[in-house]
């Protein structure tokens, strides 16, 4: 299976209302970014264990580890989660910048230094989701 049936697929798997809005934010991103690379990370390990949520990765970056070497990883990724929809905005250098631009405006949220997490899609700023998603995606941020 390719990356977009891989996508395909797992939304296909999520319960409802869970579904559809994991569908728009995923639409949403392929409209504003359609030339990112699309990754699908199906949460197993090398030996196959499930140690994490699956996720839909947009966009590249390079990780640059302490022993000098690199991989390269998505930018922002899309997840469920036992209690809704987590977006990881992965691309960001400053690990405070997310949550001192976002945590006040962004509605109903919780949010880290890299993950904004909340129950629902209608529970949050959709401008201000977008904004933060924006900056991981184009590395935009200040400060």
């Amino acid at each position: 299976m390719d990356i977009p049936q891989q996508v395909e697929a797992y939304l296909a798997g999520q319960p409802e209302p869970k579904q559809t809005e994991l569908r728009e934010l995923h639409a949403r991103m392929l409209a504003e970014f359609p030339a990112c690379r699309l990754w699908f990370i199906d949460g197993s390990d090398e030996q196959g264990k499930v140690v994490a949520n699956p996720n839909i990765g947009y966009g590249v970056r390079t990780i640059t580890y302490a022993d000098g070497s690199s991989r390269e990883f998505y930018r922002v990724g899309l997840s469920a989660n036992t209690t809704g929809i987590s977006v990881y905005v992965l691309g960001l250098e400053d690990k405070t910048y997310l949550a001192r631009t976002y945590a006040d405006s962004i509605g109903k949220a919780s949010v880290t230094g890299y993950c904004i997490k909340f129950r629902r899609l209608s529970a949050v700023d959709a401008d201000a989701l977008q904004a933060a998603i924006r900056d991981g995606m184009t590395g935009d941020q200040a400060g």
